[in-house]
């Protein structure tokens, strides 16, 4: 019930409430009913859930309960509430993807890894905001308007994954999921104060969309803390023939270490060419500069990228959103947002030769990374070159050219779907002088998730962020 939700219990992480729930000192029902509450409290002004299940939840609440009281075994996410994003399908549940043209859609099966986090024992709660077909990183759709910041509710929490992000950060779940096809997961993170990862592809299998051969899409959490973005990949993670570019397991069990010393770390606050706030600039560096205290060797280094692959990238994602939702144009062109059509014509007149080519572009991008990547263990950078602008400044798509040269977008992340082998996790890095979060982010080598876990692991002792909390209470 709104105004009742104990707000120590909101901000708990997963790891520690699934643990509370095995040692059943919390009840999965007394949990699940906390998460709905503090729903109920903030949604109206966030606008992070599309769909709640409440009685449902609390049903599946007591059957857990029921299973611990049994001394059954249990899951690693046992009664923990999650949400899942408006994009994903979930079986008999709508999926809308933030589009008229999909407002009724049911799915009648499950993403696998919707399947994998219900059958480790966590209870869905609902479905979170998602700008349509996730295509911006500001979370705003025909279908569910505008979702808010909890740090600031004239900014935007990011996006894709937007109302996963503001879910999270709002203590309303623990952990939500998220899709990351150019910072969709780490746009959210960096903007509502949180943590989220962008896994190695292929790292956790995804069977949902119509391609299986497109190497930008990634699932992954949206989280409070870095061991429970552990979990859920640990969750998650490991292959199935239902992708065929999934990955073997990597054994993500047991506790989060921590510790750098010894581990060679690259800086780069502008990716060679990123015009960067300076305030952004200077929480990045304190958290670069933290982890040299601690024994890592932090060297600033060029990277060498220009706007070109940041272009190609914008290229390739409408080509992208051309292929898997063209086809609902002729019908619902009228009633989706203008900006998403316009890039699906973008994509519609690009001829094949030409897509094939901005292969060439980011083969000359991983080109250049590749020799930071042989000499370090990780890349550190700003996840977001600004703090989150207001919601009606949604300018993502219109890179604003200045006399400075300098290259003005926004996210600093779709760089690394580019080079989609190498893991990038956004963590909180300090709070602007006006209080909206600052994320950095942390790309490891190919395929070491682990790598860019155990850095911002070690930030995250030294430096914590979990207990902070956005000012809507």
């Amino acid at each position: 019930m709104p105004g009742m939700a104990d707000l120590d219990l909101s901000y708990t992480p997963a790891t520690e409430l699934a643990r509370r729930v095995r040692e059943r000192e919390l009840s999965p029902v007394e949990i699940v009913a906390n998460s709905l509450s503090r729903i109920g409290d903030v949604n109206p002004m966030l606008n992070c859930f599309c769909f709640i299940y409440a009685e449902e939840a609390l049903t599946l609440a007591r059957e857990a309960e029921r299973a611990v009281m049994a001394g059954e075994p249990l899951g690693p996410l046992h009664g923990v509430p999650i949400a899942i994003k408006d994009l994903t399908p979930t079986a008999g549940k709508r999926t809308t993807m933030g589009s008229f043209a999909f407002e009724h859609h049911v799915p009648e099966r499950s993403a696998l890894l919707v399947e994998r986090l219900l059958g480790a024992g966590a209870i869905m709660v609902g479905k979170t905001t998602t700008p349509e077909f996730a295509y911006s990183s500001f979370t705003e759709s025909p279908l569910w308007g505008i979702t808010r910041n909890p740090w600031n509710l004239g900014r935007t929490p990011g996006g894709s994954s937007g109302g996963s992000g503001a879910a999270v950060a709002s203590g309303c779940v623990p952990l939500a999921e998220g899709t990351d096809m150019g910072g969709s997961v780490r746009i959210p993170a960096s903007w509502s104060g949180i943590v989220g990862l962008k896994p190695s592809f292929g790292r956790i299998p995804i069977d949902f969309l119509p391609t299986q051969f497109d190497s930008i899409h990634h699932f992954g959490p949206l989280a409070r803390t870095v061991a429970d973005a552990r979990l859920f990949v640990h969750v998650g993670g490991g292959p199935s023939e239902r992708d065929i570019t999934s990955q073997q397991l990597l054994d993500l069990s047991g506790p989060q270490p921590t510790g750098v010393e010894g581990m060679r770390l690259a800086l780069s606050i502008d990716l060679g060419c990123h015009a960067v706030d300076p305030e952004v600039e200077a929480a990045v560096r304190a958290s670069a500069a933290t982890l040299e205290a601690a024994g890592a060797i932090v060297e600033e280094v060029e990277i060498g990228w220009d706007r070109r692959y940041a272009d190609a990238w914008l290229a390739h994602w409408g080509v992208y959103l051309a292929a898997i939702f063209g086809h609902v144009l002729p019908e619902f062109r009228e009633r989706m947002d203008p900006r998403v059509v316009a890039l699906m014509d973008d994509g519609l007149a690009m001829g094949a030769v030409d897509f094939k080519r901005l292969e060439f572009l980011r083969t000359e991008q991983w080109q250049k990374l590749a020799p930071v990547m042989e000499r370090y263990d990780a890349l550190l950078c700003p996840t977001m070159s600004r703090p989150a602008p207001p919601v009606d400044q949604d300018d993502f798509y219109h890179y604003r050219d200045q006399a400075d040269g300098r290259y003005h977008g926004l996210d600093m992340t779709a760089w690394f779907n580019f080079t989609s082998q190498c893991p990038a996790l956004s963590v909180p890095a300090g709070l602007t002088g006006d209080g909206l979060p600052i994320g950095l982010q942390i790309v490891a080598r190919r395929y070491r998730d682990d790598a860019a876990l155990r850095i911002g692991a070690t930030l995250e002792s030294l430096a914590p962020w979990a207990h902070r909390r956005p000012p809507l209470d």
